[in-house]
């Protein structure tokens, strides 16, 4: 039985542990592989808007998903609820499967990692001091510039226990942390309305958002975009040299590679990547990985949502393609062992192959004389929204803040620039590698097949020859 203080008291309230064990190899016992997802979440966000507090939000949910796999076919059930007749109801669906008999995939290995604290972000600090926080920093975000004319705040904390069970025996739980502060301010002069927004994050505690070194850096980072947009030039457009900054920037890599190296994509051989293991494809010096092992980061888990152990997964090294982003069901079907890539929204979704932390390795370039290298392009410092086409690679990318580039210095900053072209080609084009790679601070979401999960992304000083940028430039 599961003692008061410990986490699984939330998943275990009206079932056993050991008749969980029981339920699940009876369930999925002609199948290939599968498992019982237990989880119980409570998540809470507050968002502060004109001076007052507009939404406070505080949800709980618990439910398991139950799912086995034969061949390549999947049966999964959720439900709500808890219990064993609701988890014998769900066994039902499995009886669908027609068993392969092709024999049982090895249990993950075990881990004794604990990459975040398993203390509860939520019930630590009091509600009055969350909202109180939020007016703190309206007011000092208000107090720091005239031209703002609107400042928005939002907080967010979430609080995960999830227990994977196998139809083997194995047992594997993991508490999972996630906080998240976001600040974003409308700036105005001379008629003309521009934004700025920044935010920070990880798998901790709300403790690091308090400090006021932390908000006021949101503060002012928010506040130096609005400020430099309201000096933007229409943006050119044509194919021109572009230089991405490290960090945020490694977004282009999520989109324009990391959803290509998705294992199912290439089973399928859906993706522009598929069936190239062992090829060039991208320019000497490039190496990216995805890495779920990194402690506090918002893309890390200490465990997938299969049970597998994260890990550093080198897709691309040095040029070449090294592998792909695995879970069970596409690493048992493709001849290879899961990267710790098993993921899902939620007990009510199928995990599926997602990435975690991606981002590429620094390179021996200096930023600086990288730039000096550009006579006429664009440095684009932080992006907005992206998306792109598996199959082709395609994608186009908005840039949030982004320069011209004239004789290796910045020149004026621009406005409605987007980057257009195709993942296979962008890695190809990388003519110089930064010293300077940084992770993102921690706030981005990745969505696949209508699930959405956090994400985190990296990458240094990149110099890209001939990229499409599209412009507002007549």
């Amino acid at each position: 039985m599961t003692h008061p203080a410990d986490p699984r008291r939330f998943l275990y309230r009206e079932l056993d542990p050991e008749m969980a064990i029981r339920l699940t190899g009876d369930a999925l016992r002609n199948c290939d592989d599968g498992e019982l997802y237990l989880q119980y979440i409570a998540s809470e966000s507050f968002g502060f808007d004109d001076g007052r507090l507009k939404t406070a939000d505080f949800n709980t949910q618990a439910g398991f998903g139950l799912r086995g796999l034969s061949g390549e076919t999947t049966a999964f059930a959720h439900a709500n609820e808890m219990s064993e007749a609701a988890i014998r109801r769900a066994a039902e669906t499995m009886t669908l499967l027609d068993p392969t008999k092709t024999g049982r995939g090895a249990p993950p290995r075990r881990t004794n990692a604990a990459l975040y604290t398993g203390e509860d972000p939520l019930s630590a600090i009091p509600f009055a001091r969350k909202v109180a926080l939020c007016q703190q920093i309206d007011a000092a975000a208000r107090a720091r510039d005239p031209r703002i004319v609107q400042a928005t705040v939002g907080l967010s904390g979430s609080w995960s226990v999830v227990e994977i069970v196998r139809p083997d025996g194995f047992v594997a739980t993991d508490v999972r942390p996630l906080v998240r502060l976001n600040v974003s301010l409308v700036v105005e002069q001379n008629g003309r309305r521009e934004t700025g927004f920044f935010g920070l994050g990880g798998r901790y505690l709300y403790d690091r958002l308090f400090e006021p070194a932390s908000w006021n850096r949101a503060i002012d980072q928010a506040l130096a975009q609005a400020l430099v947009n309201l000096d933007s030039v229409p943006a050119p457009a044509g194919e021109m040299t572009v230089v991405c900054g490290p960090g945020w920037p490694g977004v282009l890599l999520h989109e324009a590679v990391g959803h290509g190296l998705e294992g199912d994509f290439n089973r399928k051989g859906s993706s522009a990547f598929a069936g190239r293991i062992g090829e060039r494809v991208a320019a000497p010096g490039v190496t990216v990985v995805d890495d779920g092992s990194i402690a506090d980061r918002r893309g890390s888990l200490t465990i997938d949502d299969e049970g597998t152990p994260t890990q550093t997964n080198v897709l691309i090294e040095d040029g070449i393609l090294k592998g792909y982003i695995q879970d069970r069901l596409n690493a048992r079907l493709m001849g290879v062992a899961p990267t710790g890539n098993g993921r899902r929204e939620s007990f009510a979704h199928a995990p599926m192959p997602r990435m975690t932390n991606t981002f590429m390795y620094g390179g021996k370039d200096d930023p600086a004389e990288i730039l000096s290298r550009v006579k006429n392009g664009i440095y684009a410092k932080s992006f907005g929204g992206g998306q792109v086409d598996i199959t082709s690679g395609k994608f186009v990318f908005s840039c949030t803040e982004a320069y011209r580039i004239e004789n290796g210095r910045l020149g004026a900053p621009i406005k409605g620039a987007t980057l257009i072209g195709d993942g296979p080609t962008v890695l190809t084009k990388v003519a110089a590698i930064g010293n300077d790679m940084e992770l993102d601070e921690g706030v981005g979401i990745c969505g696949k097949g209508g699930q959405s999960v956090p994400a985190g992304v990296g990458q240094p000083t990149l110099l890209i020859e001939g990229l499409t940028v599209g412009g507002t430039a007549a």
